[in-house]
């Protein structure tokens, strides 16, 4: 092997590799999975108090509140869908084959008269409204077959159109049949046939616009039910404790403080009964009960115990302020049974208080002192059938108006337990 010149060749010496272990991915088990793990749980931590600091700024506080007098205000929401509707219904209205094109406006009465309900009564008050424009503009066909326009035709269209309106089937939807018969009387004597499909047609049209708007935004006024429940709650127990007061004296009312002490009952419940029929409507084909579900229950069962109290206390009223006052020789009660009278329509008051507590509240502290409410009530109502069993052995009277005061204290207080 020939020699190099200069520098003397040598080997070259391999180099040894150093081999570095692979670090774990994001996420995998090891350092940066750990990190990213800390880290997820840092912003689940922080979530809640970003949303709390958002609740107590001055434009979250003015958000709830906008929000609040939303959902206590359900025409508002009721007027939004009747707009949209009416809108959209005027736009169908010239998209139509002529010439139906040419009365556009009829397909925004069908669009409000559907949108402008819940979801079950805009289908049925569109299918009575379709009835009521058919049979008016028979009525007007059948006056024109046998008199010229005028006065007499118009009159016997009208009256003939009013009876029909009556017809409990069309419902509140019966006034159409008279407005129906005088525009096909007047509006459509030129061309009758066209005008009448027209106008029912159009009117259909708008009514299924308004039943689709209602369906994806269908109304569910629970807030507005329970609003008035609380009012009749809070009447019942202003009543109940004016009784007491009036029991719980050495002497009691006169005809005239009796009557002082009434309240008016019979308003607050009429308004709550209808409210919270018209939530009972709104649940009807609802997509949005799932997720209340369980409020629009207890709802139900709160008014049926409500409606049960009110008669109780309505009673009680009529009993004490006709039979156990100070005008009257003989008392129902007597100075021995009035004071505990007194404290069972006291404890009955506070079970009222505590009603809602125990179908609505999550918290067990909370459904212990509705259960606590409850067993005070039984045992006032105890101490009063007791206290009117001795008497009747004592005094040998038969005290019917003190057991029938505890016959309707066992009722109310088998309605809150319900």
């Amino acid at each position: 092997m020939p020699r190099r010149r200069g520098r003397a060749w040598r080997r070259p010496v391999p180099v040894p590799v150093r081999r570095v272990p692979s670090r774990p991915a994001v996420g995998a088990t090891g350092l940066r999975g750990g990190g990213a793990a800390r880290t997820v749980r840092s912003v689940h931590e922080r979530i809640p108090q970003v949303v709390d600091r958002a609740r107590r700024s001055r434009a979250g506080v003015l958000a709830q509140g906008a929000h609040r007098l939303w959902v206590l205000h359900p025409s508002w929401s009721t007027a939004v869908k009747g707009a949209v509707a009416a809108a959209i219904a005027w736009f169908v209205g010239h998209l139509v084959p002529a010439p139906f094109s040419d009365y556009p406006y009829y397909a925004p009465l069908g669009a409000v008269v559907a949108a402008t309900g819940t979801l079950a009564r805009s289908a049925r008050t569109s299918l009575q409204a379709t009835a009521a424009i058919l049979l008016g503009a028979l009525i007007a066909r059948a006056v024109d077959a046998v008199l010229d326009p005028g006065a007499a035709a118009i009159a016997l269209a009208t009256g003939i159109a009013l009876v029909v309106s009556g017809w409990r089937r069309l419902g509140e939807m019966g006034g159409w049949t008279a407005t129906s018969a005088l525009f096909v009387l007047i509006l459509g004597s030129a061309d009758p046939e066209v005008f009448v499909g027209a106008y029912a047609g159009l009117v259909v049209v708008g009514a299924t616009i308004g039943v689709a708007v209602n369906l994806l935004f269908p109304s569910l006024p629970l807030t507005p039910s329970e609003v008035m429940l609380d009012r009749l709650r809070d009447t019942l127990v202003d009543q109940l404790e004016a009784l007491a007061d009036g029991l719980d004296r050495q002497e009691p009312p006169d005809e005239d403080g009796w009557t002082q002490r009434r309240r008016a009952i019979g308003p607050t419940l009429a308004e709550a009964e209808t409210a919270v029929e018209r939530s009972r409507e709104a649940v009807r084909a609802n997509r949005r009960v799932r997720r209340y579900r369980d409020w629009a229950q207890a709802q139900t069962r709160r008014a049926e115990a409500l409606r049960t109290v009110a008669d109780v206390v309505d009673d009680t009223t009529r009993l004490m302020a006709d039979w156990e006052r100070s005008d009257l020789p003989d008392l129902a009660l007597g100075r021995r049974l009035r004071p505990l009278a007194a404290e069972a329509l006291h404890t009955l008051a506070d079970a009222l208080r505590a009603h809602r507590l125990r179908l609505e509240a999550q918290d067990p502290a909370e459904r212990e002192e509705a259960k606590e409410a409850l067993d005070h009530l039984a045992a006032a109502i105890t101490a009063l059938r007791d206290g009117v069993r001795h008497a009747r052995e004592e005094d040998d009277r038969d005290y019917f108006v003190a057991g029938a005061l505890v016959l309707e204290l066992r009722r109310a207080r088998v309605a809150l337990a319900a």
